[in-house]
């Protein structure tokens, strides 16, 4: 049986514990549990989940009995039910907690996540929430930052941190949106390629921003925007814009000693060769 590998990093003459891991579908992992994960030399996982349908007591049972002294999840990625368009056009319209259309069952979505990363025993529930409005004068601002806080505030009863993975939104509006939620459970998801692809900060800079609320990273690579339409274009780690020696540098700073979830958005082996390559990346700089 594949046995996954510990990461150390050196910090003030000790040894410090690095969680590197990739994202999987919960489906998959109920179905064909880790050894996709062991098999990469990997010790952590971001499970990633579309479906409340799936967040029951069975399916919690048989995750913890499947990653058991194998894989860490260090959180549980919820998404929310349909439309989702990513882009520029229709994003606005159609992503996380901001469209007020499909508001009220996403909040019950993302509660049904939260009570699902109870069951597992794990700390973190992360998710988009959006296109947040710039100008927190709005009333579609307003509304959203209620919408933050009643999740945020069902995961703090549960004891759960909830986090905004970074995208949609300038890191100015998003602690904005944190500050002005009045909780200290929500957390930041940086993910350095978004910041690029949707035109939104240099993911260094943003660092400085988000400071210590950053509790999880994607190590994903990527390109500006070239037109007003369409997002920037994703790249394998080391061939796009993020630069990931400085970024780790800047999060060391903050004493980051979360976890490392590589992502890669493409299917087939060129997948598996560009996460390898970001694994031996991670090791060699960590």
């Amino acid at each position: 049986m594949p046995i996954a590998l510990s990461y150390f990093r050196k910090d003030d003459d000790k040894l410090v514990n690095v969680d590197i891991g990739i994202i999987v579908q919960l489906k998959h992992v109920l179905e064909n549990g880790v050894d996709n994960i062991l098999e990469l030399g990997l010790n952590a996982c971001q499970i990633n989940c579309w479906n409340a349908e799936l967040y029951t007591p069975e399916n919690a049972e048989k995750l913890k009995e499947i990653v058991k002294d194998k894989v860490k999840i260090t959180s549980l990625w919820a998404g929310w039910s349909p439309p989702a368009v990513w882009n520029f056009i229709d994003g606005p319209l159609t992503l996380g907690l901001v469209p007020r259309e499909y508001r009220a069952q996403r909040i019950n979505e993302l509660k049904k996540g939260a009570d699902f990363a109870n069951m597992l025993g794990i700390t973190d529930v992360t998710t988009h929430m959006g296109f947040i409005p710039e100008n927190p004068a709005t009333t579609e601002y307003r509304e959203t930052v209620v919408a933050v806080r009643e999740v945020g505030a069902y995961c703090k009863r549960n004891n759960l941190y909830f986090n905004f993975e970074t995208g949609q939104e300038t890191p100015v509006t998003l602690m904005r949106t944190i500050e002005d939620t009045g909780l200290d459970n929500l957390g930041v998801n940086l993910d350095p390629a978004n910041l690029l692809l949707y035109g939104k900060a240099n993911p260094v800079d943003a660092v400085d921003i988000y400071g210590d609320k950053i509790r999880g990273i994607h190590v994903k690579d990527g390109m500006y925007p070239t037109n007003g339409h369409s997002l920037g274009k994703e790249m394998p780690i080391g061939e796009g814009l993020v630069n990931f020696p400085k970024l780790i540098k800047t999060l060391q700073k903050y004493n980051y000693n979360g976890p490392y979830i590589i992502e890669r958005e493409i299917s087939g082996p060129q997948q598996k060769i560009d996460i390898i390559k970001a694994r031996d990346f991670l090791y060699s700089v960590l």
